[in-house]
Parts: C-alpha cells; structure tokens; sequence
C-alpha cells in the first residue's frame, strides 16, 4: 500500500512539474513573453502575482483599451504593465502614449513615444502562477527542488541494489 501511495505522490509531482515546465516554455515557443505582476496597480484586472503573456505586435496595431508592458521614461524602475488610455498624434505622425493602471486613480505622469516597430500587449494571465516563478528566483529554493528529488532517486537506487545485494546472498549456496 505504501508504494502503491508513493508511485501515485510521485506520478502527481511529476505531472506538476511538466505542466509548470509547459506553462513557462510553450508559450515562448509561440513568442509570446511572460511578465510577472509585482504590484497592485493593475488590481481586479491582473494581481498580484498573476504571470502575464503578452504578444508581439506591430505598434501601429495599438488601440485604447490595450494593455502593453514597456519600459517607462523618466527613470521609473523596471517594466510597467499598464492600460492605454489615450493615443495623440503629433503633425510629425508620431504617436504619443499616456496609460494607466487599472487600480490608480490617476494616469501615469508620463508620456512616451514607442520607437521600435513592435510591442508586447497583454493576450492572456495565469493568477499567482508569477508568485512560483518569482520563487525559483531563489537559488536556495531551486536548490532544494532539484537536490532533494535527485537525493530522492539516489535513496531509492541504492536501496534496490541493497536488495539486489541481500537477495543474491540469501540465494547463494552455503559451503
């Protein structure tokens, strides 16, 4: 009964771990990439925590209501993921982008200008699947995840072959 639990624990932590493994790189196979949530600005829409997809599109493509994740001016650190909410168009034919986060009262202080030809723009999330992966950020965390299956596995080969090792003694003739 014992193993019979242990091969059903195990099978279950295998399945897990390929369908996480699948989640982290089908979607990058399909060039789609992934973005993490780390705060509340875009609250009721993704959450904290939520991993979000995005797909690569022409600039050109962008309407109000997308959500994009760009870098933004003015030294605010890291990536944003937030709403357009408004689109101008200089005389020039340059677009100029104002955003908002879900959750803030107020758009984002800044303006900005997209110069590449592409941009990701939100296709779909996983709530609190970003929490995981923030997780294995931490190399003690991957450590224990990889070491204690491999010591795992370690255990149960030598216990086969002291096995192995007994029964061939038990077998053998006595003199």
């Amino acid at each position: 009964m014992a193993r019979r639990i242990a091969r059903v624990v195990s099978t279950l932590v295998v399945a897990a771990g390929l369908l996480f493994g699948a989640l982290l790189i089908l979607p990058a196979a399909l060039g789609w990439q992934r973005y993490v949530i780390t705060s509340g600005s875009m609250t009721g829409t993704y959450d904290r925590g939520s991993l979000v997809y995005d797909e690569v599109v022409p600039t050109s493509a962008l309407k109000v209501g997308d959500v994009i994740t760009y870098d933004p001016p003015q030294g605010a650190p890291g990536l944003v993921t937030h709403r357009i909410a408004a689109i101008d168009v200089r005389r020039d034919g340059t677009r100029v982008y104002h955003t908002k986060g879900d959750a803030n009262p107020t758009p984002d202080p800044w303006t900005f200008t997209l110069g590449a030809r592409t941009q990701a723009r939100a296709a779909f999330h996983l709530p609190y699947v970003g929490f995981a992966l923030a997780a294995l950020s931490d190399r003690r965390l991957r450590m224990l995840l990889i070491g204690i299956p491999a010591l795992l596995v370690a255990l149960s080969v030598l216990a086969g072959l002291w096995r192995e090792a007994g029964d061939a003694a038990a077998e053998a003739p006595r003199p």
